[in-house]
């Protein structure tokens, strides 16, 4: 899938809700889109675990972590996971660590930064609901494309 959001504005404006420009790109594919699934979960990362653990079949969670920057919600196994299981990428409305290897694996990750600390396990967290951040709703079953120039959203596949 060739993935270009400046593209992708220009043909479908219309259709197409904009991420305010806040990630960095730290996986392995530069470019990514698919299907989202969701989470909303803070400083707990049980529910990503139990989501890459799953068929990903070209979807892209997107993980709404409260924006924290306190700790990680990804590491290289969960990303490790999430391209065994088919993910296309993950969006992080918080941090990543392990970036360096996270970088070499065929994965899209977009997140607000890195942090070298773990999450707790509480088991905690809501998954396939509505979450809003970056002045957008990402709903589950709709489609996110990212690229080096950014997130957009559409209810329905423009690729």
């Amino acid at each position: 899938m060739n993935i270009q959001t400046a593209d992708l504005c220009d043909a479908h404006e219309d259709k197409l809700a904009v991420v305010a420009p806040m990630f960095a790109s730290y996986g392995g594919r530069a470019a990514f889109g698919g299907p989202i699934s969701t989470l909303k979960l803070f400083e707990d990362n049980s529910f990503v675990r139990k989501a890459v653990e799953s068929a990903g079949e070209g979807r892209v969670l997107v993980i709404d972590g409260g924006a924290s920057m306190r700790c990680a919600l990804v590491g290289d196994q969960l990303a490790e996971l999430a391209v065994s299981n088919g993910w296309a990428g993950i969006i992080v409305y918080g941090c990543i660590r392990d970036s360096r290897a996270i970088g070499e694996m065929d994965l899209g990750v977009f997140a607000l930064g890195t942090h070298p600390k773990k999450t707790v396990k509480r088991n905690t967290g809501e998954a396939d609901i509505p979450v809003s951040f970056g002045g957008v709703t990402f709903h589950p079953g709709h489609y996110v494309y990212a690229d080096e120039d950014g997130v957009v959203l559409s209810a329905t596949p423009l690729l």
